[in-house]
């Protein structure tokens, strides 16, 4: 688990969906007396990588405390369709009033550890990292970047605050590449990484003259991403994006770039189907 993922950021995004939805006034279960116990099932009608268990669990935990949770899969392990994931037992109103907070975090997350694994088994036997990108559902940032790991994949720099990233709109206004970067040379803090876009092969080689340890290949072809392996010679990691799907990229692996980021794994997300079933005690 990254160093910067915290505890806190769960119990933050579970009050959210909570409050969100209006739990702890629902009206409908009102209709099941109070005591009532009960017990839930939880399967998934697809294969999947099951990520984002501790906020399923922190919904139905801040609702009944006493609620009882048996993993049958794990954190990480795949999970094959129409497989139990989990069994729930506890007070009846509060299963069903969290029941849509849980699945929604379960399900998202899950996509995303699972659409991440599946980039990272297009790669294998390459050196290339597979890596998210800052193109997250707002307000899931943390989860979602903890998912991308689970799935085997890397995280970039969480905001704007822990990594630079000088894009096209910053050479301009900064008044060129060479310029740019001696800028953040002397700005940045040492622990801190500093990237750079380039759009071109010229552009590539004047990132490198000035001095460029990261370099994000935007949008380059096959053949160009060759040629920048060759023209970098090891003196800067390079990064793939633009275009990266899943038939495409162990092509852009086999180029010999370092990294391949992909905006997809975070902002694409088309939940994995799941569903709860309950049962009185």
């Amino acid at each position: 688990m990254p160093i910067y993922f915290m505890p806190k950021h769960i119990r933050a995004n579970v009050r959210a969906a909570l409050d969100e939805d209006g739990c702890e006034r629902d009206i409908t279960a009102q209709l099941i007396p109070e005591r009532t116990q009960a017990h839930a099932t939880v399967i998934t009608r697809e294969a999947a990588v099951l990520c984002g268990t501790l906020w399923f669990e922190e919904c139905f935990l801040t609702l009944d405390p006493e609620c009882k949770i048996q993993w049958l899969v794990q954190e990480g392990e795949v999970a094959g369709a129409n497989q139990t994931l989990c069994e729930i037992r506890g007070n009846a109103r509060a299963l069903l009033s969290a029941e849509r907070p849980a699945l929604n975090f379960l399900q998202t997350l899950s996509a995303t550890a699972t659409l991440t694994r599946r980039y990272v088994e297009e790669t294998n036997s390459t050196q290339v990292k597979i890596m998210d990108t800052r193109k997250t559902l707002p307000g899931l940032r943390m989860a979602q970047k903890y998912a991308v790991k689970v799935g085997g994949g890397h995280n970039q720099r969480i905001g704007l605050f822990d990594g630079v990233l000088i894009k096209e709109n910053h050479i301009a206004a900064a008044g060129g590449i060479a310029e740019v970067m001696e800028h953040a040379f002397q700005i940045t803090p040492p622990d801190v990484s500093i990237q750079i876009e380039v759009e071109t092969l010229d552009q590539l080689d004047e990132a490198l003259r000035a001095g460029a340890k990261l370099i994000l290949l935007d949008n380059f072809s096959l053949v160009d991403m060759r040629t920048a392996v060759t023209h970098a010679a090891k003196r800067a990691e390079l990064e793939a994006s633009g275009g990266i799907t899943l038939e495409n990229i162990r092509l852009v692996a086999e180029t010999g770039v370092d990294r391949i980021s992909i905006g997809a794994l975070t902002k694409d997300v088309k939940a994995v189907d799941l569903s709860m079933r309950l049962s009185l005690s």
